[in-house]
């Protein structure tokens, strides 16, 4: 007995020197530094680096290509900066330029291996690839929606439903708007979907969507909705160790992602959600949009449901990749584009918005779906920006959408 309780002493001390480790051992190098001129330092401590690099999307781009099913897709790839050796074994590295006002990710690469800022808690997860993240805010400037103000905030809920489609629970995220919890009135609802590789948790995170609802909602300049944003790999039951599959690495090779089983599944999310939300529950209180993957998804939800969304946004749409022509699994949910396409503005929807950057891979495409829209007079919002298939942009068009919504 005596034994047991030294062992156990043992261990508690062990714990308690851990812990107190973890409160007051902390690194004491302070990165990232906004600085009072506007650029930033970062540092990186490895007295026994040999290089140390910095790799960011505030950093000049580099222009890369690679191929993919025979094509050759042009890209801009986050540049890169040397770190100097400080004393003490502390690298450092002072932008040369004042960084915009915006949202960033970067990471160090030590001796060639990439690592995450450990002196910055403020850390993404973009499908398996994890990145430190550093935010510039400025007061007009739209970076500052990003930003966490003295407002009302909404309240964010990790919710699961049952999927016939699927045939398992699958996992929903939910923003619903400052005071919704005291009052009795119904919402109007938007559906946000994320890129491939991503889930449920992406917008959340990387979008910066729930900071951008709450501020837009504050400031009287978008209407007060509930937001969903849905997992859409149909696949999965939820986010990356949020499901029952343990430690399985996140990828971008998931089956049934763009070949129809999302979108015949899609109506199960909004019955769901009508059921159990206070919602307008009409084509006029509902809206979609998504990103990249999302984006495809969206055009063909629509497309399929005409009576459903009176609101949709396509942000880098994936369309024109050549899923529509190898669909095996529900083809007939990209079948006669040009008879949906009329039966859906026939039926005289409030927006549909299209944006994309003047170099993303995908913007070809997107002008060609462009062109049958302009031939046959139907109407829509476009918005291009600089910059390529980025998150920067998609925050963009996020909050230029959102706005537009339920007027």
């Amino acid at each position: 007995m005596k034994k047991f309780i030294l062992i156990a002493f043992t261990l508690l001390l062990g714990t308690s020197a851990f812990a107190q480790q973890a409160l007051f051992g902390g690194p004491s190098v302070e990165s990232p530094v906004i600085n009072p001129d506007g650029t930033v330092t970062f540092r990186y401590q490895a007295p026994k680096a040999i290089k140390v690099q910095l790799t960011g999307d505030f950093l000049p781009t580099q222009h890369m290509e690679y191929e993919m099913n025979g094509q050759k897709i042009a890209f801009d790839s986050p540049g890169v900066a040397d770190l100097q050796e400080r004393p003490g074994g502390v690298w450092e590295y002072t932008t040369p330029f004042v960084v915009e006002p915006e949202m960033y990710t970067y990471t160090f690469r030590v001796d060639g291996n990439s690592v995450v800022d450990p002196n910055n808690m403020f850390v993404n997860r973009d499908v398996a690839s994890l990145t430190s993240v550093l935010l510039v805010p400025k007061a007009g400037a739209r970076s500052d929606l990003y930003a966490i103000h003295k407002v009302p905030h909404g309240t964010v809920s990790k919710v699961w439903y049952h999927s016939d489609k699927a045939g398992f629970d699958r996992r929903l995220t939910v923003y619903t708007p400052a005071g919704y919890e005291k009052s009795k009135a119904k919402y109007p609802v938007l559906f946000v979907l994320h890129g491939i590789g991503g889930d449920e948790d992406a917008w959340v995170t990387q979008g910066r969507a729930t900071q951008i609802l709450d501020n837009l909602i504050a400031r009287g300049q978008a209407k007060p909705m509930i937001v969903v944003f849905t997992n859409g790999n149909i696949s999965e039951e939820a986010a990356p160790l949020e499901n029952s599959t343990g430690y399985t690495r996140p990828t971008m090779s998931l089956p049934q992602t763009m070949e129809g089983s999302f979108e015949t599944a899609f109506p199960e999310i909004v019955k769901f959600i009508e059921s159990n939300y206070r919602t307008i529950g009409k084509k006029q209180g509902r809206a979609i949009c998504g990103l990249s993957m999302g984006g495809f998804h969206t055009l063909y939800i629509t497309l399929n449901n005409p009576d459903m969304f009176n609101y949709s946004g396509m942000f880098s749409a994936a369309i024109g990749t050549g899923s529509e022509q190898s669909a095996t699994g529900n083809p007939e949910i990209y079948k006669d584009m040009d008879g949906k396409l009329a039966t859906y503005f026939a039926k005289k929807p409030a927006l549909l918005w299209i944006g994309i950057g003047k170099t993303d891979f995908l913007i070809q495409s997107n002008n060609d779906f462009r062109k049958k829209l302009d031939a046959a007079g139907y109407p829509y919002k476009y918005m291009e920006t600089d910059g390529g298939h980025i998150w920067r942009n998609w925050r963009i068009y996020f909050s230029e959408f959102v706005p537009l919504l339920f007027k």
